[in-house]
């Protein structure tokens, strides 16, 4: 397997594991889980100063209408759950550092160290990094970067920082379109800006948006941004050039632009593994990839079949920790025992059975 040199002069003791998870998304996450339920120890990774991976980072306030049981909840809302349910196994969060370099040691383990020189001595590891290191496609015009993170934004933190705001957002997907019908509640006015009449997002959106224009509750604009124009530093207006060529100026307060994501997988390009199209291969049995102790789950992974759903992502964790557990404890047969009725189950989550739970009321009163 070939290694990423790391240009660290210091490094740390390794932190001792069975397992690290590049990756602190849902999938991530709920691959901390599937192993503690079998009694190995994870430390996960993520680049991203938060865990939730691309539901809290670019879609926080987002529904999800997809995961069982949980008729709707936002990108945090998943996320704060998964916390919850991973906390009883202690797994070590590791923010706002990227893996840099895997190595297989002598004695068959791996040597994996991140970019501020944590390192770790782990048996197995699983790439659970979404669709990599990602970065938003930039408005490439005069005025626009210096605006950036003040007047022009990339992702939304909070809805209510619009309220009384001009707003122009810039984009056809259904990012554009979910946050312009999300902020007709918060801004003084909306409009959606989008370099042709088709737009690429779903259509019951786009319908929503024309009716909310017909009720003139928001505008839609075919063009494309031209100049970002500034006074002292503050935004006051684009130059927005039109479908007969006109270049019109468009006053606003604040600019969103929501034209996707530069999806790259950095630094797991130099791992050794199989690459497919940004995507790592892996078998349907284990959801290994080519190199053995190397695991890729969620929307990562390539195989016949597959579909990026978050609901796909755990299945896959769940086959994945059977994986691991064999792997790391070859020849020991490994038992499938359900949370309802295992005792070792309920004490490895740290709660107690329904028979216990009496046991202990009646030595309480006796």
């Amino acid at each position: 397997m070939s290694t990423h040199d790391s240009a660290l002069k210091f490094e740390r003791p390794p932190i001792h594991t069975d397992v690290v998870i590049v990756g602190a998304g849902p999938c991530g996450l709920f691959q901390v889980f599937e192993l503690g339920l079998l009694g190995l120890k994870a430390h996960v990774v993520d680049s991203l100063q938060a865990p939730g991976g691309q539901c809290v980072e670019l879609y926080p306030d987002k529904p999800i209408y997809d995961i069982p049981a949980v008729p709707v909840c936002t990108g945090q809302e998943l996320t704060d759950r998964l916390l919850e349910q991973i906390r009883p196994f202690g797994a070590g969060l590791h923010l706002g550092q990227e893996v840099t370099e895997v190595a297989r040691q002598e004695n068959g383990r791996f040597r994996v160290v991140t970019s501020v020189g944590t390192v770790f001595d782990t048996g197995a590891v699983v790439i659970a990094g979404g669709v990599g290191s990602f970065q938003p496609r930039k408005l490439d015009v005069p005025g626009a970067a210096e605006l950036e993170g003040k007047y022009l934004h990339y992702r939304v933190k909070d809805p209510r920082a619009y309220a009384d705001q001009d707003v122009v957002i810039c984009g056809g997907g259904d990012s554009a379109l979910d946050w312009a019908l999300t902020l007709v509640e918060h801004a003084r006015s909306v409009v959606l800006l989008h370099r042709r009449p088709e737009f690429r997002g779903a259509p019951a959106s786009v319908a929503k948006l024309y009716a909310l224009r017909d009720e003139h509750r928001a505008d839609v604009l075919i063009g494309q941004v031209k100049e970002v124009n500034a006074v002292d530093g503050v935004l006051k207006s684009l130059s927005v050039q039109g479908a007969d060529s006109v270049v019109r100026r468009v006053e606003l307060d604040q600019l969103l632009v929501f034209f996707g994501l530069h999806p790259k997988l950095g630094p797991i390009a130099n791992w050794g593994l199989e690459i497919n199209k940004r995507q790592l291969s892996v078998d349907t049995e284990k959801f290994q990839t080519n190199v053995p102790g190397v695991y890729a789950v969620g929307d990562i992974n390539h195989y016949a079949g597959k579909k990026k759903l978050i609901l796909s992502g755990f299945h896959e964790a769940a086959l994945a920790a059977f994986a691991i557990k064999e792997y790391l404890e070859p020849g020991k047969k490994v038992h499938l025992q359900y949370t309802t009725t295992s005792p070792l189950m309920h004490k490895r989550l740290g709660v107690e059975s329904a028979e216990e739970q009496a046991a202990a009321r009646k030595a309480a009163s006796g």
